[in-house]
């Protein structure tokens, strides 16, 4: 399933309610390991809209420049991912 811009919108909009969630958490002074929950569930959700969207890339931009015979572009599409997946990491 492709994910569209309006669907990535609403998880980013779900990702903004969870960090205002735990904003609220830590002004309320709520127990620590329910903060630190809510925060790896942010993470979680941040992590796969950043999955969703680089699968998109990959299926589009990337294959385009692979299929598209021009070598440069195929090569400069190569270098970005090995560059996004390096500051993974």
């Amino acid at each position: 399933m492709k994910t569209t811009h309006k669907e990535s919108l609403n998880r980013l909009a779900r990702v903004r309610g969870q960090i205002n969630g735990i904003k609220r958490m830590i002004e309320e002074e709520k127990y620590c390991i329910d903060i630190i929950t809510q925060i790896q569930a942010a993470r979680s959700a941040l992590r796969s809209l950043e999955l969703k969207i680089l699968e998109k890339h990959m299926q589009h931009c990337v294959n385009n420049a692979l299929t598209g015979g021009n070598h440069e572009e195929a090569e400069q599409k190569t270098a970005e991912l090995l560059r996004v997946m390096k500051k993974q990491y």
